[in-house]
């Protein structure tokens, strides 16, 4: 059970009324300000219902058992928005007071210091949790650098505490988009494109880029034979065995055998461009996206297209079509899915968050 107690807090740069929620002993405060407290709604239609009020949520992740949300924030200065479903409060993390920057330089001593806050944005994000209610959070971010961006998440406190602890840099001619966290704490990384080259300019099927891995004490290396057409969203199976990537390109789902060598691959088509990929909590994949369009009738990335989302059996790759909307809806460019209860939670490349019911 929730229970929320009002109580009067004042900032260092703003007054703010605060919600304190008490999560069985634990609790979360989310302070309302110009990107926190209730989250906005807006008109909702086609069984969607909005939740307005972001600054490009792309990616939408689960934050472990906790019930909670983490929402990124795609545009320079980043943000990254802590969402409770349970009571519709959030928080946005990074411009906050209790951001902190701690550089780990013995873990990542190739990162060459802090953020710059004010040209970095927040685009994939991989979610571990490391200790009861403590998360490592990693994050591609554009701007200043391309990185990997490496957050810890505290949310055993009355307050939520995200401390970014360091970096590792990429390839700074490529624009990477999505990553996973290994278990040794490395990661896998779509490289998406190069950085002068927009989607729109990739002719269909084009081979655009391929994955990277990275373990501590290592460097960042290609992954052989993971060429594919703008590779996209990714994660990985429990056991780190198995890398399943969306290539937006070819409207495909791949999986990558890592104990394979070379390494096994197969794939499935897709009813959309799928863009990133996230476990459902019941050992199922979801995946959201546009709908395809004849380029000859709309090339443009802002089309609307309509989206859908699907539901992947990671041993069969067999899917089926949860839902989605029409290109009259006033939420397009959908990006993530992810089950919140009975719900499935859309993200998406504008400012809003989409909220699925699952029958």
């Amino acid at each position: 059970m929730w229970c929320v107690e009002k109580i009067r807090h004042v900032r260092k740069q703003m007054a703010a009324v605060v919600v304190i929620l008490i999560v069985s002993g634990s609790s979360a405060v989310f302070a309302q300000s110009p990107n926190g407290g209730p989250v906005t709604e807006c008109s909702n239609e086609q069984g969607l219902t909005y939740l307005c009020g972001f600054v490009v949520p792309e990616d939408v992740v689960n934050v472990g058992s906790t019930g909670l949300v983490l929402a990124s924030g795609h545009r320079a200065p980043g943000n990254m928005y802590l969402i409770d479903p349970a009571t519709g409060m959030r928080m946005e993390l990074i411009h906050s007071a209790a951001f902190r920057m701690q550089h780990d330089s013995a873990a990542f001593p190739g990162c060459p210091g802090p953020l710059n806050l004010q040209a970095f944005d927040v685009h994939g994000i991989s979610v571990a949790e490391t200790a009861p209610r403590r998360f490592s959070l990693y994050t591609t971010s554009h701007g200043e650098r391309e990185a990997i961006e490496i957050y810890d998440l505290d949310l055993s406190d009355a307050e939520p505490i995200l401390t970014w602890t360091g970096c590792v840099l990429l390839q700074q001619d490529g624009y990477f988009n999505a990553v996973v966290r290994l278990s040794d704490g490395g990661f896998v990384a779509t490289r998406m494109r190069d950085a002068n080259v927009s989607n729109n300019d990739v002719e269909p099927g084009a081979i655009t880029g391929r994955l990277f891995e990275w373990h501590p004490d290592g460097s960042l290396q290609a992954l052989a034979g993971t060429e594919l057409s703008l590779p996209n969203g990714i994660d990985v199976s429990a056991d780190d065995r198995y890398l399943y990537v969306a290539a937006s390109g070819t409207q495909e789902l791949v999986r990558f055998d890592r104990d394979s060598t070379p390494l096994g691959k197969q794939t499935v088509s897709l009813p959309m461009r799928p863009d990133n990929v996230h476990w459902d909590g019941n050992e199922m994949l979801l995946i959201a996206g546009r709908n395809p369009v004849d380029p000859s009738t709309c090339a443009d990335a802002a089309c609307p297209t309509g989206w859908t989302v699907v539901e992947v059996n990671p041993e069969t790759l067999s899917f089926k079509r949860l839902g989605g909307a029409d290109g009259t809806a006033s939420m397009q460019r959908a990006s993530a899915a992810i089950r919140v209860g009975d719900e499935i939670w859309v993200g998406s490349n504008q400012d809003r968050i989409a909220r699925l019911p699952l029958n």
